[in-house]
């Protein structure tokens, strides 16, 4: 089973809401989900967002794939530098 990470749209008409999940790549956009890492809400200014980031970097090292707004997401929260320098530690280790 591929896992992606990726939104997951919620909230009513023209006020979105989005929640991070951990959901199977062949599952519909705001189908069912394996996971609810956090949450992102871009109408704020500016925008708000939480994550949990030991459930995130659990998830990305049993391999799941970030999607692209995802992937940014992370990034900002620091989360992507953080596996990143993990993954670079145990190469060294190895």
């Amino acid at each position: 089973m591929a896992v992606k990470l990726r939104l997951k749209r919620m909230g009513a008409k023209k006020a979105p809401r989005y929640r991070i999940v951990a959901a199977d790549s062949r599952s519909p956009r705001d189908g069912r989900d394996i996971d609810t890492i956090g949450w992102f809400n871009p109408t704020t200014n500016p925008e708000t967002v939480e994550i949990d980031t030991d459930k995130a970097l659990d998830w990305l090292r049993k391999g799941a794939q970030p999607s692209d707004t995802v992937r940014n997401i992370l990034s900002k929260q620091g989360v992507m530098k953080q596996y990143h320098d993990e993954k670079v530690a145990n190469k060294k280790k190895a």
